[in-house]
């Protein structure tokens, strides 16, 4: 089974936006497994982009938040990943957390449905 195998340490450094202090690690697939994402320290998140709309019902900063950090971070560099297969990660890293089923299916097809506006701003260079 997949694994975390550090822990996400981070400081708050502006409005939702956190800075990794140290460098946390995920196994994919199989544990130990040769593939293996390095979220380096001094990245910067904002965790789960919820709308603040949702806030109540799913906050941005839980129990997922470092399946969150491990999306973001291969959003802003995928390397050898597709768009699909990050979100696909990011479902694993969810239901590694043991995060409850109705909320791992909003979080996953949130970003399945919503999250292509970024990635393309990411690949064309137009991100802020």
């Amino acid at each position: 089974m997949s694994q975390f195998t550090t822990n996400f340490k981070g400081e708050l450094i502006g409005k939702n936006i956190w800075k990794n202090l140290e460098q946390f690690e995920y196994h994919v697939g199989d544990y130990p497994s040769e593939e293996i994402i390095t979220v380096p320290a001094g990245y910067i998140t904002d965790f789960a982009s919820v709308p603040r709309t949702f806030w109540s019902i799913i906050s941005p900063i839980d129990r997922h938040a470092k399946a969150a950090v491990i999306h973001d971070y291969l959003y802003d560099y995928p390397e050898n990943y597709s768009r699909k297969e990050i979100d696909e990660i990011f479902l694993e890293a969810l239901n590694v957390l043991d995060i409850k089923i109705w909320k791992t299916h909003c979080l996953y097809y949130g970003v399945r449905l919503f999250s292509w506006y970024r990635w393309n701003q990411l690949r064309t260079g137009v991100a802020n």
